[in-house]
This record gives C-alpha cells, structure tokens and sequence, in this order.
C-alpha cells in the first residue's frame, strides 16, 4: 500500500509541473506575441515587454517548488 501512495505523490508531482507548464505556456504566446508588436512599434517598451514575458514563468517555478515539496515531505508524514 506504501508504494501505491508514493506512486500517487509522483504523478500530483508531475501534473503539478506539467501543468503549470502548460498553462503558462499558453499565456506567454500571446504575451510574446503583443511584445513583439509593441516593441516593432516603439522600441522603447523593451523593457515592459520583457517584463511581462518573463512574468509567467513564475508560475511553472511555483509548480516546480509544489513539487519538490509533494516529493520530499509528503513521504516523510
């Protein structure tokens, strides 16, 4: 039973990465996208643009940490 729970952790791991990466993946296209009109416009906006693309990859770092913490203290409870 020990190794149905631990195979159970890995896969809300997984999802928790998988996931995450997916959905910001579906929203840094359209932000990149909107960057790089804006920045074909006005070259000032770099730095927004910037910004806000990078913006969105904080969210595959949260489902990163949710994941180690699922693969390291879960079993230790």
């Amino acid at each position: 039973m020990a190794d149905t729970g631990l195979g159970l952790i890995a896969i809300g791991a997984g999802l928790a990465v998988g996931l995450a990466g997916i959905g910001s993946g579906m929203a840094e296209k359209d932000i990149g996208a909107a960057a790089v009109g804006a920045i074909t416009e006005d070259m000032s906006l770099f730095g927004k643009a910037l910004m806000f693309t990078v913006l969105p990859e904080t969210i595959v770092i949260f489902g990163l940490v949710i994941s180690i913490l699922c693969m390291f203290v879960l079993p230790g409870m």
